[in-house]
């Protein structure tokens, strides 16, 4: 990993992001508006991104991993975004928020069981926090988990859950209610099971955008796993998937470079092919300013995250830095999205237009994995405000 804010990247980066870019332009781009057309999961483009190592890129290879970091990780998610989210958010969630919990926090036997296959790419799991009635409060966290004998009966649900319904997912580690401390809820994880009796998963969200990833709500009725299921120190969970979120905004941030990239390459491709007025569009100044910006945006958030990641892997505080990323990447993706479609024009009001896609996509960069206003609190607390 280079230092922050190196101008360039190592040689091993380099590649690694070459690939990823010939594997998104070739595999991942013919297939995408079918795909968010359809509403459907991309089974096929997921199975070769799992015979390329992309899902066991952070882990090591004792655990079936690659031996690689997370900022490889991030540069490839990146790459992916740059043409489809949805499959970026695929392999940012499979990882960050499915396995990194497993990884980080899981006992031995816990990690030699679940971690081979989801580093694999033949399993998925899923990141169970976020309700119905919590959204960014997850500190009030409602799903109880009780001892009975030795299992965890667990009974409460969750929304917005990515990667939780396919016919690949093996595991969704939830946050539970285990009791009180000094007048405080006891909240830890647990893994659960796909296939668990009463675990259930509702029918996928009709949404804006992601329209290939998988998302779902999940309910527990009287759900009975083995204790052995705790993931971490009990009472841990929610200092522990916090953990998660920090690492994680800096993946999500990733994937917002990617599309705000993404915004800029169409914008420029378009601008030198369109005419108006019997000149490319890219001729006159408004439109030609209005791509710099968007280049500008998207090259500042790129060494934002870049920080970020550099502070995380070298063992130092990175909290902050990670908000930061999360916030002025997320708005570059939109604000880019918001211009590309207007360098369109008409065009860029129809769906088999990459940037309408990112249009409807982006949005969500500022709502998921905390939203604008959850990073605006957290650096302002660094501040001591």
């Amino acid at each position: 990993m280079p230092e922050p804010l190196m101008a360039e990247l190592p040689e091993e980066y380099r590649e690694l992001a070459a690939h990823v870019r010939e594997f998104a332009s070739e595999v991942v781009e013919p297939v995408s508006a079918k795909h968010d057309e359809e509403h459907s999961f991309p089974y096929e483009v997921v199975a070769q991104m799992a015979e390329l190592g992309l899902f066991g890129m952070p882990f090591p290879e004792e655990y079936g991993g690659m031996g690689s970091d997370y900022f490889a990780l991030c540069l490839a998610i990146e790459e992916l975004a740059v043409y489809d989210q949805s499959v970026a958010i695929t392999l940012e969630a499979g990882v960050s928020l499915g396995a990194m919990p497993i990884y980080r926090f899981g006992t031995e036997e816990q990690k030699q069981t679940w971690l081979p296959p989801l580093a694999a790419g033949t399993s998925l799991g899923g990141f169970g926090l976020t309700e119905p009635g919590g959204g960014s409060d997850a500190g009030a966290t409602r799903t109880t988990a009780r001892e009975d004998g030795d299992e965890w009966v667990i009974n409460g649900s969750k929304q917005f859950i990515t990667n939780s319904g396919t016919n690949i997912t093996s595991l969704v580690t939830v946050t539970a209610v285990t009791g009180e401390k000094d007048g405080k809820k006891e909240i830890s994880t647990i893994i659960v099971p796909s296939g668990t009796p009463g675990f259930t998963v509702d029918p996928p969200y009709n949404k804006v955008g992601w329209n290939a990833s998988d998302t779902h709500g999940l309910a527990f009725d009287d759900v009975r796993v083995p204790r052995e299921n705790l993931l971490g120190e009990r009472g841990r969970g929610y200092a522990n998937f916090l953990r998660i979120l920090d690492e994680g905004r800096i993946a999500v941030a990733a994937l917002a470079v990617g599309a705000a990239q993404g915004c800029v390459d169409e914008a420029v491709r378009y601008a030198k092919e369109r005419e108006a007025f019997g000149h490319a569009i890219g001729e006159y100044q408004s439109i030609a300013f209005t791509i710099a910006r968007m280049q500008a945006r998207a090259h500042v958030a790129r060494q934002a995250y870049y920080n970020a990641a550099a502070l995380m892997l070298a063992g130092k505080p990175f909290k902050t830095e990670a908000s930061i990323a999360k916030l002025v990447a997320g708005e570059a993706a939109m604000d880019n999205a918001r211009d590309a479609t207007q360098v369109f024009g008409g065009n860029g009001f129809m769906n088999e237009f990459r940037v309408a896609r990112h249009y409807r996509d982006s949005k969500i960069l500022e709502v998921g994995e905390g939203t604008t206003e959850v990073q605006l609190m957290l650096i302002a607390r660094s501040l001591g405000l």
